[in-house]
């Protein structure tokens, strides 16, 4: 019977140093506490027909073992308002995921292959709006690649949630902020899907960089997904009373 951790075989070094690099991100990740942002979503077509969401996100950070709790919610348009998305990160399982739709009155449980569908109509699937969380992959290192000037580690990395999406993924990690700088997607037939990329990036308290322009856009279709991100917002006072499937029900 297959597991949920379905484990690569890599005898090289390669694994270790691959996986040594996320572990340097996780840790200057470390003790932001919480976040929020106010976000616009552009979804595109591939003839260019726009149209934009108004959306808040909120991050609080998991202690300990607990993974972290996301929760986004939409503003804008009236059709959309209220629906939100509640994300229970976990380590070395599968997560937890619930999206309150307020025309329903009701929260939905998304789960197994769920996850990989698009998230309301956009090029970012469930899956992808998942705090990410180390051991939610294995790694290996594929090399060093410069873009303009730029040195950058190109890293694979293969989910080990048999429920994924994805067979696998190419990151591109900045060596000197050890930041995103592109991922690139692969379906469960190894055929390119999609391809997001993390601009305009700025440094909050001195330390947590994060960027303000993401675009994700389907290889497959030529439809795409921007995030326009505003200023973040941290230590704010978020607390686990905020991150509850009752919580959803009491959104405005």
């Amino acid at each position: 019977m297959l597991s949920f951790f379905a484990l690569p075989v890599y005898s090289d070094s390669s694994v270790e140093k691959g996986r040594a690099i996320f572990e340097e991100m996780d840790v200057r990740e470390s003790g932001f506490g919480d976040f929020s942002t106010k976000q616009t979503m552009i979804l595109r077509s591939k003839s260019g027909q726009e149209s934009r969401r108004q959306m808040e996100n909120y991050v609080l950070e998991g202690i300990g073992s607990a993974g972290d709790k996301t929760l986004v919610i939409f503003r804008s348009p009236k059709r959309v308002r209220g629906t939100a998305l509640l994300t229970h990160s976990q380590q070395a399982k599968d997560d937890d995921q619930w999206l309150y739709l307020p025309i329903l009155g009701r929260v939905k449980r998304i789960s197994g292959a769920s996850k990989a569908g698009a998230f309301l109509g956009s090029e970012f699937s469930y899956e992808d709006l998942a705090p990410l969380e180390l051991d939610d992959y294995d790694y290996r290192f594929l090399g060093e690649e410069k873009v303009d000037g730029v040195a950058f580690y190109k890293i694979e990395r293969i989910p080990r949630n048999v429920d994924s999406g994805y067979s696998r993924q190419v990151v591109w990690v900045h060596q000197q902020y050890y930041r995103f700088e592109k991922v690139v997607f692969y379906d469960r037939k190894e055929t390119l899907l999609k391809e997001v990329v993390f601009k305009d990036y700025k440094r909050y308290l001195d330390k947590y960089w994060r960027p303000h322009t993401i675009n994700m856009v389907n290889k497959s279709d030529g439809k795409s997904t921007d995030l326009l991100i505003e200023e973040y917002k941290f230590r704010t006072g978020l607390n686990e009373e905020s991150f509850t499937q009752a919580s959803l029900r009491r959104i405005k």
